[in-house]
């Protein structure tokens, strides 16, 4: 009878540490405002990467030293744009070529590797990057470069269940870290340059049963499914030819490649879309909804509820997959977005109406603004790249110079809002590009642009430049330069600091309110990831992926060669400060 007491009472304590374990919805939710842990992409669902942590400050920084740094290993040491997630002690960080690991959190040590076999076919448009993963329950949960999704146990990292998101044959890839809202797995698609039809898909993050899908590019039917996996249609996204000339939408791009951020007082997720295919836009006579655009999805419909196109028509491949960053002000719900297009936009983020437009880089030439009333660029049509058909060999359009390049103001790097400033904190670039359309038809799983280009330096002066951006005034509040395009991620915190890497291998912090750079510290590669902090026995910790690589030196043209000095690498750095 002892020893059946006994039995039960170890089989109890082992429910109560499991249960202490496991993320929940509630968890993730409360996630910006709890310090002991980092459970979303984004610190927290909305994605403002705040954290209200203040130990590590002005006055204290000078004393923040590494704690230990660890190597991803092998010969895979390029393009680690992840930001660690933690819990339970553990940090779960991604790698290249679709790797994660688990290490102890205090101390760095290895608790486990899952190496994802990729077959030699997969077709990722700018770096095998991966840019992290996603906790629920006692699951971690990746996407991976051959279109899957794979969720592991975070204790003993033995495979729970894999799902195949699409064909990569096909064009399509995943990198982005999913989003959990509302007790769902939310996921977006990549392969843009290759003809794919983006969408936005909602799974039981337990099983990877597939809940609703709903397509980015109009025309094409949204679905629910049942417990069985049967499913049902749930309407067509936008109105099929309204926006699109012929069969074009079929093929149309508007991946959602960068992942979502959720509200859950608005009950909508929020994906940004990628260009339309391909890039040639006299062959895409209209608006091509909904590329290059703001979609927000009501989570429990799989509806989409606004939206808002950054760049209707567009012929520069400014992708409008931006993160919309969301954030209370005078009762309001708002979001934010500095979009690859230059434009910073201010949006009501219950109905998508237009609050704010103005520039963030200083450099724009393909429109003179964004009309406030209407929503539309005011287009500067002689800088659209030229109709290929109309060329005296009917092969090569007139090339354009334009401004910003389709890197964009700023690219795949997230940028961070303190409630406590009330600024956005954008790591922005300023470049350009020659570009002309071609000819192009669509091949199955072959790269589908219709179009040439070549990034071009500005001057000789600084390419990159972190910005304090108020969004009520549009004003540039204080910048810092850099010499190199920033890539990487911002964090700022309750501690008035701003911390972000640059690609000559620094992670730097400056005064939220002044830019006064306050400390920095050499990772020995380019940072092109964000960096995220935790509290954990009374300290305070950051910590970030070092590792050269992305879409920069693979399409960077003059740029690329600019910067071709910089090294690769593949490691996570930890910081605290000393005693």
């Amino acid at each position: 009878m002892k020893m059946r007491l006994l039995s039960l009472l170890v089989a109890a304590s082992l429910s109560s540490l499991t249960a202490q374990a496991a993320v929940t919805d509630k968890m993730i939710e409360n996630d910006a405002a709890s310090t002991g842990d980092v459970l979303s992409w984004g610190l927290g669902q909305q994605g403002q990467r705040y954290s209200p942590l203040k130990q590590i400050n002005p006055s204290t920084i000078n004393k923040l030293v590494p704690v230990w740094s660890f190597s991803f290993g092998g010969e895979k040491q390029r393009g680690q744009e992840s930001q660690p997630v933690i819990h339970n002690g553990k940090m779960f960080v991604t790698a290249s070529y679709s790797r994660i690991f688990a290490l102890d959190a205090k101390t760095g040590a290895k608790l486990w590797k899952y190496e994802h076999r990729l077959p030699d076919g997969i077709m990722p448009c700018c770096d095998v990057i991966n840019r992290g993963a996603a906790l629920y329950d006692n699951l971690v949960i990746f996407a991976t470069l051959d279109a899957q999704l794979v969720a592991l146990n975070q204790d003993t990292g033995d495979v729970v269940w894999k799902e195949k998101i699409d064909d990569y044959a096909a064009g399509y890839s995943a990198s982005a870290a999913p989003l959990i809202a509302n007790g769902l797995l939310l996921t977006g698609v990549s392969g843009g340059e290759f003809g794919i039809t983006g969408r936005v898909e909602a799974r039981d993050p337990k099983t990877g049963a597939l809940v609703w899908t709903r397509p980015t590019v109009e025309g094409h039917m949204g679905y629910t499914y049942d417990k069985d996996g049967n499913k049902k249609e749930n309407g067509i996204s936008g109105t099929t030819g309204q926006s699109w000339p012929g069969d074009l939408w079929k093929t149309g791009g508007a991946a959602t490649w960068l992942g979502g951020t959720y509200n859950p007082k608005t009950g909508l997720a929020y994906f940004g879309t990628g260009n339309p295919a391909p890039w040639n836009s006299h062959l895409r006579k209209g608006d091509n909804l909904f590329s290059c655009a703001t979609v927000a999805i009501d989570v429990k419909t799989g509806k989409i509820v606004w939206h808002y196109q950054t760049t209707p028509n567009d012929g520069w491949d400014f992708d409008g997959v931006n993160e919309f960053v969301t954030y209370e002000e005078g009762g309001k719900v708002l979001g934010g977005k500095a979009d690859r297009n230059g434009f910073f936009y201010v949006m009501d983020a219950k109905n998508g109406k237009l609050e704010n437009a103005f520039p963030f880089v200083k450099k724009i030439t393909w429109a003179t603004g964004i009309d406030l009333k209407t929503g539309r660029p005011n287009y500067v049509p002689e800088n659209r790249p030229g109709d290929p058909t109309a060329g005296s060999d009917g092969k090569k359009g007139n090339s354009v110079f334009s401004a910003p390049s389709f890197l964009g103001g700023k690219n795949q790097m997230p940028m961070a809002y303190s409630p406590d400033t009330k600024l956005f904190y954008v790591p922005a670039n300023e470049w350009g590009m020659e570009i002309w359309n071609e000819p192009i038809t669509y091949k199955k799983g072959a790269a589908y642009l219709g179009a040439g280009f070549t990034i071009k330096t500005l001057g000789d002066g600084p390419i990159g430049a972190m910005r304090a951006i108020d969004p009520k005034t549009g004003k540039i509040v204080w910048e810092a330069p850099n010499n190199a395009p920033l890539w990487g991620g911002v964090l700022t915190t309750g501690g008035n600091l701003v911390f972000w890497g640059t690609p000559e291998g620094f992670l730097q912090a400056a005064d939220a309110k002044t830019g006064k750079i306050v400390w920095k510290f050499q990772t020995g590669s380019g940072v092109v990831a964000p960096p995220v902090t935790w509290s954990e026995g009374g300290e305070q910790y950051i910590a970030v992926a070092s590792g050269w690589g992305g879409a920069v030196p693979l399409w960077g043209g003059d740029v690329a060669k600019k910067v071709n000095y910089l090294e690769q690498g593949g490691s996570v750095w930890v910081f605290k400060l000393t005693k």
